[in-house]
């Protein structure tokens, strides 16, 4: 008979994939929907909850005036777009997550990132791969330029000599590429499974705080674009940072998921090319194609990326089709927005278009998912449909609705701000946009059938 302070132990399941436990056995994780990786385990008998005795703090409670604030201060990177998505820098004792897909540019970039630390006269940088030799790296370090003196490299992929490194470098900055390629001794498992990611990362989480280093993760991604390994990681770090980028464009974005010292929503631009990588503080002219005549079937918006406004161009085509169900073909943007809005140009403005092909796309390899290009894009499939041209110095903005309507869009200043300083002068906005500046003529559409009267009456007046 067990003691009465002890619960029984019983059954349980968690799913190998994520970590997640159930308490019966189910086909497929209600958490990362994986099928098959539901597994029994036996929970081990655990204390029941008891009263917990005082003890001593480690450091007495002040006031919070009285709280330096010297230690939370970011230091730069030396990478300002890297900086403006952590919110100005690293922190002493921050731990950083970068997840993104394989061959996107990840160990590149915090390979700049180590260089940059490192020739700003920081500290030393300790580069841990688990991935590459210590080689490979030196060799991609010559080909961007980015060999230091105080730039130290370590191949390790366990937890151990890791440390050992960090004891001999004494290092101002932590990067392991990757966390999913360590493994502790005391943890059971295989390297990137649950338990071993949890482990080594916990034990990097209590490193970094209790020598305020900054530590740099680098994480691997699922098939769905989700953090690979446990949910519980994003939760053990402070920050986490997802790369992107489309293997057919040079264009990488850095965006904020989660930040305790800074904003969450912010994004960094990145160029990479053959030599590196390489920060761009004005990404919008990489999303446009200047002409000094419209063309049929392109309309410029503006979106807003974390705090970035960017204007972006939508482009489309509207052929005949002899097939009975005719193609829809969309890249960067969301197909069901799309698909909305081709219905609300049939429906409301008149157009004929179940019998056309019709492809819809961004410029330069954007992913827009933004409402707020509605009006763009409802622009742009009737100016390919009609063959009419929207004027070269003309922006589109605003939200389309079922019933036809134009719906404001916030911060409409501030991207129309954007839109004037790249030389656009009118834009096509929805009511009550609030106040926009004043060198912009705005030409205010309260549905799609206006900004359909907008497009005919330009042509009549070229044509």
């Amino acid at each position: 008979m067990p003691p009465k302070n002890v619960r029984a132990a019983r059954p349980g399941y968690r799913c190998t994939e994520c970590g997640h436990e159930v308490t019966k056995w189910v086909g497929r994780c209600p958490e990362c929907q994986s099928w098959g990786s539901v597994q029994e385990r036996q929970a081990p008998a655990r204390p029941a909850l008891a009263k917990v005795a005082a003890g001593a703090p480690a450091t007495p409670a002040r006031p919070i005036a009285q709280v330096d604030v010297e230690t939370a201060r970011a230091r730069g990177t030396g990478v300002a777009e890297l900086d403006r998505v952590l919110g100005g820098g690293l922190v002493p004792g921050v731990v950083v997550l970068l997840a993104g897909e394989p061959g996107v540019g990840k160990s590149t970039l915090l390979l700049e990132v180590a260089h940059c630390w490192a020739a700003g006269g920081h500290s030393p940088v300790l580069y841990v791969t688990g991935e590459e030799s210590a080689g490979q790296v030196r060799l991609r370090a010559e080909r961007t330029g980015a060999v230091h003196d105080s730039l130290y490299l370590a191949a390790e992929s366990d937890l151990g000599n890791v440390l050992g490194h960090v004891d001999a470098v004494r290092p101002g900055l932590l990067v392991v590429d990757s966390v999913q390629t360590m493994q502790s001794p005391e943890a059971e498992g295989t390297p990137g499974g649950v338990t071993q990611v949890r482990a080594v990362t916990t034990a990097l989480v209590a490193l970094a705080k209790e020598r305020g280093l900054p530590v740099v993760l680098v994480g691997h991604v699922t098939k769905d674009g989700a953090v690979a390994g446990p949910r519980v990681l994003e939760h053990l770090v402070d920050v986490v940072l997802q790369f992107e980028g489309d293997r057919h464009s040079t264009l990488r974005m850095v965006r904020g998921v989660k930040n305790r010292f800074g904003p969450a929503d912010e994004v960094g631009c990145f160029e990479l090319r053959d030599d590196g990588i390489e920060g761009v503080p004005d990404p919008s002219g990489l999303f446009l194609t200047r002409r000094e005549t419209g063309v049929a079937g392109t309309a410029v918006t503006v979106v807003v990326e974390g705090k970035r406004p960017l204007l972006a161009e939508v482009q489309s085509l509207v052929a005949g089709s002899g097939l009975a169900t005719p193609r829809r073909a969309v890249s960067g943007l969301d197909s069901s927005r799309v698909a909305m809005v081709l219905a609300v140009l049939e429906r409301r403005g008149r157009m004929r278009l179940g019998d056309a092909d019709v492809f819809a796309a961004t410029v330069g390899g954007m992913r827009v998912a933004e409402p707020a290009a509605d009006l763009a894009l409802a622009l742009a499939v009737a100016s390919a449909a009609r063959d009419v041209p929207l004027p070269p110095d003309v922006v589109a903005l605003g939200e389309v609705g079922l019933a036809g309507e134009v719906r404001r869009v916030t911060g409409a200043g501030r991207r129309l701000a954007e839109a004037l300083r790249l030389g656009y002068t009118r834009a096509l906005v929805p009511p009550d946009s609030g106040p926009l500046p004043p060198e912009l003529r705005a030409v205010v559409v309260p549905d799609i059938g206006a900004a359909l009267r907008f497009l005919r009456d330009n042509a009549e007046r070229q044509g």
